[in-house]
């Protein structure tokens, strides 16, 4: 083997080593143990998040309250649209994924049901979807899509209110008590003997 070929097998595998690590860079994050969640027509997932200062951020103003933003679809690969705050950026070069939720502009979330090359600062991403199934979940091709943003899975009940119409009594088995019925009934959380 001649000096020349030595140098150009080495020279080879430098480059091969450099795009390996690039590789690495673009696919290992660091990742939170704080799940956000993403409800969408009633129905939610999980993403998980990256360690930067933006989901430390984001985090912080989800704690206050979950955020309801407005999202439409764009390019036919993502929802996109204003957060209603600024959050810190780490901007870089991103090939960003299905399924990966992405900041833009720092005040911009996306979530991507495609592909797109763009420098973006990485939020995280949703959890355990298909493409197809990002697709529908997402509901891609469509606007003024209502994205809520929260820190634990809730139905959104804030209050429970009575019924304001007469008060029934119920069974020790939870049934509703028939006139007549003989025993101890529960009404008004109170217990009662018939």
């Amino acid at each position: 083997m001649t000096m020349k070929q030595i140098v150009m097998i080495l020279s080879a595998l430098l480059v091969m080593s450099c795009c390996s690590d690039e590789i690495q860079a673009q696919t290992n994050y660091e990742t939170m143990t704080t799940k956000m969640y993403i409800t969408i027509d009633g129905r939610t997932e999980t993403v998980t998040l990256v360690i930067n200062s933006a989901t430390q951020a984001l985090v912080a103003k989800l704690k206050e309250a979950p955020v309801t933003v407005t999202l439409n679809s764009s390019g036919g690969f993502e929802i996109w649209g204003a957060l209603g705050f600024s959050l810190p950026t780490s901007n870089e070069q991103i090939n960003a994924q299905p399924g990966d939720v992405i900041l833009y502009s720092g005040s911009n979330i996306c979530m991507f049901y495609g592909t797109n090359s763009w420098s973006y600062t990485r939020l995280g991403k949703i959890d355990g979807l298909s493409q197809s199934e990002l697709r529908t979940f997402l509901k891609a091709g469509e606007s003024n899509i209502s994205v809520t943003l929260s820190l634990n899975n809730t139905t959104g009940i804030k209050q429970l209110k009575a019924d304001d119409s007469k008060s029934r009594a119920y069974t020790l088995n939870g049934t509703l008590a028939q006139a007549g019925h003989k025993g101890i009934v529960i009404k008004d959380g109170k217990k009662y003997i018939k």
